[in-house]
């Protein structure tokens, strides 16, 4: 093993932090298994593409609406024992999603219902997950840790399509659901696995005391380093990073596909950005620069995969339009991890959930939208207009921060 490839793991020497990571490559596969269940069902039941846009935007919509509130709660309670609860609530609506689809009763209000039910579990689960790899890895681990948590994201994105396009191409979309309900379980099991005194705990606030949340956007406001890649995570998470919108309509009305279309071009931009989140952790760099150089590179791919003009050639591109999306976002969410003081990282981190999964309700209808009406490719083109704004919008942060401390005196 080279040594390059040994930093790439470097987070999992610490036990939680491995144990965490077992639970959820097993996790998130059960939840993409689900996600492209419920798109593709969407789908079928209605052949709209603003169906599946408003799919996706349901998932996300609470965490528009209630992320800073499950900030604040990760911030009032241990993180460790309120991802137990969270998780624990999340089988639920799979399990009842699967009761349904089984039946032959289910509708599109019933799926539509389901979404925005996880979706509100999902905004307090999430922030407390984001808030608590600093935890378990403490600051001299965090880019390492925040890359690697993405090669669990994008591993699942791989293996979770990949199992849940031979299902619904075999037997249908309900045993997909049944699944991602016994995966909870394994992360339950982590959590729990988990030595509590080998976290570095922050101290707890009230989250009953008023102005908590105007208090955390009056410190981002306050500081640049959260609040600039803040902005530029909003504009790209709003108008490119709608991919679970763009891939079943470009698989479907751009390829004339099916499901193990959609499966490949779903677990081909996976498999990109396992590789591109591996490369990010062995480097641990974090900072303007890289913010800059990867949403280039995205807004240069996002074009590219506008351009492609077969499934063949979709492919590759967007392996690599993966890469440079994970490596933005990764450099987004270390960047923000090391600025922000440690009594208000869950609340912060919950900001950095709604400008990063609470603007698809905003993009992700309008994606589909013109996905439908138009073309995918005109969505792809959107995508990459925004990277290409946010790479400008980088370039001229740095150069202003090198401004700043040349003028400095010493």
């Amino acid at each position: 093993m080279t040594a390059a490839l040994r930093r790439s793991f470097d987070s999992l020497k610490v036990p939680n932090f491995r144990r965490y990571f077992k639970g959820q490559v097993v996790s998130l596969s059960g939840n993409w298994m689900q996600t492209v269940a419920e798109v593709w069902l969407i789908l079928s039941l209605t052949n709209s593409g603003f169906a599946v846009g408003l799919a996706t935007a349901l998932q996300f919509l609470p965490i528009l609406v209630l992320g800073a509130w499950g900030g604040s709660l990760a911030d009032r309670f241990a993180k460790r024992n309120l991802l137990m609860v969270t998780q624990g609530l999340m089988m639920i609506p799979p399990l009842v999603m699967l009761g349904v689809t089984a039946a032959g009763v289910v509708t599109p209000a019933m799926v539509f219902g389901l979404i925005l039910i996880r979706g509100t579990l999902l905004a307090v689960d999430n922030p407390a997950r984001q808030a608590f790899v600093m935890e378990m890895v403490g600051p001299d681990r965090i880019v390492n840790a925040v890359s690697l948590n993405s090669v669990i994201v994008h591993s699942a994105r791989v293996a979770g399509p990949a199992v849940a396009g031979i299902l619904i191409a075999t037997v249908g979309v309900a045993p997909c659901f049944g699944l991602n309900a016994a995966t909870y379980l394994v992360m339950i099991w982590a959590l729990y696995g988990m030595d509590p005194r080998r976290l570095s705990e922050p101290p707890r606030t009230d989250s009953r005391e008023p102005g908590r949340v105007r208090a955390a956007v009056r410190h981002v406001l306050d500081t640049p380093e959260l609040a600039m890649p803040l902005l530029l995570m909003a504009v790209v998470g709003t108008l490119g990073l709608n991919f679970q919108v763009i891939l079943p309509l470009l698989a479907r009305l751009t390829f004339e596909g099916g499901a193990s279309s959609y499966a490949v071009l779903v677990s081909s931009m996976g498999a990109g950005s396992v590789i591109g989140a591996l490369v990010t952790g062995a480097r641990g760099k974090t900072g303007m620069g890289v913010i800059a150089a990867s949403a280039l590179a995205f807004g240069g791919l996002a074009m590219a995969a506008a351009l492609m003009p077969s499934l063949a050639s979709e492919i590759p591109i967007l392996a690599l339009l993966g890469a440079s999306a994970v490596t933005f976002a990764a450099a987004i969410n270390s960047t923000i991890q090391l600025a922000v003081i440690p009594e208000m990282r869950g609340r912060v981190m919950a900001l950095y959930s709604v400008v990063f999964l609470g603007s698809t309700p905003i993009g992700g209808p309008l994606v589909g939208f013109i996905s439908e009406s138009a073309d995918p490719r005109l969505a792809l083109a959107m995508a990459s207009i925004s990277g290409l704004v946010a790479a400008a919008g980088a370039w001229w942060i740095s150069g202003r921060n090198r401004q700043r401390r040349e003028l400095k005196p010493a």
